[in-house]
């Protein structure tokens, strides 16, 4: 009896929210980085963060140096009147030698069709593509090659629309979870008046307050009170929706407990299904976060390569990430939904 081959390990795409975070990924062994520039054009706007054109191409120079491919991320909606910076975005990407645009914008999309079509498009999980038949409609109209799936799908979902598209697919495999669909959240919007699609941040810094109380440390946004921390207790990145409050009497996580994906478990059937790329969360984490989890996919994913049937995650590659995960804890997400 003939043994079917094993399915072809999927491209390891990570976070690099600065030069030195993509010169770790890409030594830790990330087939590809992700980045963005210093402005709303991307989603992960944060201060200190980010690339100005000269490190975006020595980034580039970098990558491409040792074999590895740099995705410039244009994930967050154009504002009306203001297209031109993100049209320049794009101009920045094409010059420096990018190899792919992870877009969300369909005028961004069509302003790469035409006047950079060689350069690839990815259709960005901000786009919220949760179908076969939108993946569809952005390919026929932009000519995008990859999607990312929003990490609202389940496996057997995941490989529905796997067996009807045309184009590579792409999907979240550790790194902070998010309750919103992507590219549809209006939660931080209703408290600060700046949407997390077009400012690059779910909580703007300038809305963003700490302060000491004899109760502890409150976080609030816009002055919305949504956490109070414990002297001795980690602090997480202060949203609405990881925000504890008091809810008939309970004092609790009432929208999403801090929690991380962490996929590595169905790594195989990912494979089998034919997911051509698994993505790291994390430009705003640091370039030693990073290292570290790039790192142990890259032993995960040599190793589901060398025996898919046999694969098991390591202790070690665990305990690595259950110290680095969001509530050091973690979770598959929607892929297991065993109430369905």
């Amino acid at each position: 009896m003939t043994s079917l081959p094993t399915p072809a390990a999927p491209e390891l795409v990570c976070p690099a929210g600065s030069l030195r975070a993509l010169q770790l990924a890409v030594d830790a062994g990330a087939d590809a980085v992700y980045v963005g520039l210093r402005n709303a054009t991307n989603a992960r706007n944060f201060a200190g963060l980010n690339f100005d054109d000269a490190q975006l191409a020595q980034g580039v120079a970098y990558a491409h140096a040792r074999g590895a491919q740099v995705f410039m991320a244009l994930n967050s909606f154009a504002k009306a009147g203001a297209e031109d910076t993100w049209y320049r975005a794009v101009d920045a990407a094409a010059a420096a030698g990018a190899d792919a645009l992870i877009v969300a914008d369909s005028a961004v999309m069509a302003y790469a069709r035409d006047r950079h079509p060689a350069l690839r498009l990815h259709l960005s999980v901000q786009a919220s593509a949760t179908s076969y038949e939108a993946i569809e409609f952005y390919r026929r109209q932009y000519g995008i090659q990859r999607a990312v799936l929003p990490r609202v799908l389940t496996l057997s979902q995941v490989g529905h629309v796997l067996r009807h598209v045309a184009v590579e697919i792409e999907v979240f495999a550790f790194g902070s979870l998010c309750v919103m669909v992507e590219g549809r959240c209006t939660l931080s919007s209703y408290a600060t008046g700046q949407s997390p699609n077009n400012a690059g941040v779910c909580s703007p810094p300038s809305a963003v307050r700490w302060t000491e109380t004899p109760l502890g440390v409150e976080s609030r946004l816009n002055g919305l009170l949504i956490d109070c921390y414990a002297p001795d207790e980690p602090r997480g990145y202060p949203t609405l929706c990881k925000g504890r409050f008091d809810v008939d009497g309970q004092r609790g996580y009432a929208l999403e407990e801090p929690t991380s994906l962490n996929s590595m478990s169905v790594l195989p059937e990912l494979m089998r299904m034919g997911v051509k790329a698994v993505k790291i969360e994390g430009r705003q984490r640091s370039p030693a976060y990073v290292e570290q989890v790039t790192r142990v996919w890259r032993q995960a994913l040599d190793s589901a390569q060398a025996s898919i049937d046999r694969f098991e995650p390591a202790v070690a590659w665990t305990a690595t990430l259950d110290r680095l995960a969001e509530g050091q804890q973690h979770t598959l997400g929607a892929y297991d939904r065993p109430w369905r």
